[in-house]
């Protein structure tokens, strides 16, 4: 055991070595065309670093390792120890956090790939929002918002009347949600979902069968599973990187039951990146989801 710590520790060090050499290689190439265009420059410049970043992703045999041994500790390690990875040369400030993309719940889940609602997810989710004494039409908003789009479907609610234009086959992003937010909290003058952290309870992936890797499911998302309080999430997150199977989560057989209604795993090979870069006035953010066995980057968010 000592031995795999060790090793998967030697991993994340030349990772995060790697990494830091290729992006100073870069900002400086960078840099000796600084003079031609400034904002164009930076847009150029955001492409050709993420570019750089996705390449030393795919060429890592770091990251190979760990997917051969196909290992969940050498994986919890490495994320342990390279969550944050902050660089600057040359004026250009860049920050990578590295995290799972399956430490939440799949809202576009809610409807399964038949189109059926999903009476088990549905249920749990609408448990998770009562405590927070907030409306059961939002659910019904989020499930409107994941319908396929037809001529004569019947809606639950009335968002797509003042929102005609808004996509309506899955919720592509958090500043999707936010304006389905907005819409809930405007008609019922009621500000309760701003109590909650919906950066720890929801991912957006339009593949409904994603699953949840409870080794790094956050409070949030274990609160929502399995239908407890705070303090009991608490310790389930806080024993993340332990977790092999079910048994291991020493669960009662009613939070079994409620459980079951999920897709999970205890090891789910998949990146969070977020990538932020910073130039004097000038900054871009970008969020992806990278795939480390097929080598793949997807669901890209850009903030330019």
């Amino acid at each position: 055991m000592y031995k795999r710590r060790a090793i998967a520790l030697l991993i994340t060090i030349f990772f995060i070595m790697a990494i830091s050499v290729i992006l100073g290689l870069s900002l400086k190439q960078i840099k000796d065309a600084k003079e031609e265009v400034a904002q164009e420059k930076f847009t150029l410049q955001t492409s050709v670093l993420l570019d750089d970043i996705l390449n030393i992703l795919k060429k890592s045999a770091d990251l190979d390792s760990i997917v051969k041994d196909n290992s969940k500790d050498s994986l919890f390690i490495f994320l342990s120890e390279a969550s944050f990875i902050p660089f600057e040369s040359s004026g250009v400030s860049i920050i990578i956090e590295l995290s799972s993309a399956r430490a939440a719940f799949n809202v576009n889940s809610l409807v399964d790939v038949q189109g059926k609602l999903d009476r088990g997810k549905i249920d749990s989710l609408l448990n998770y929002m009562s405590v927070y004494y907030i409306n059961s039409s939002y659910v019904d908003m989020l499930i409107d918002s994941i319908s396929k789009t037809e001529e004569d479907i019947y809606y639950n609610t009335d968002i797509f009347n003042e929102n005609p234009t808004l996509f309506r086959n899955y919720i592509t992003s958090k500043s999707h949600l936010d304006t389905i937010n907005n819409f809930y909290m405007k008609s019922y003058n009621d500000n309760a979902l701003d109590q909650i952290n919906f950066e720890e309870l929801f991912y957006f992936t339009i593949d409904k069968n994603v699953k949840i890797d409870l080794n790094y499911a956050t409070i949030e998302t274990w609160r929502l599973l399995i239908g407890c309080d705070e303090i009991r999430a608490e310790q389930l997150n806080a024993a993340g990187g332990s977790y092999s199977k079910v048994e291991d989560l020493l669960l009662s057989e009613d939070e079994k039951l409620t459980l079951s209604n999920f897709n999970v795993s205890y090891y789910e090979p998949y990146l969070d990146v977020k990538v932020e870069i910073n130039e004097g006035s000038s900054s871009s953010k970008v969020r992806f989801e990278y795939d480390m066995k097929n080598k793949k980057g997807s669901n890209f968010v850009y903030e330019l």
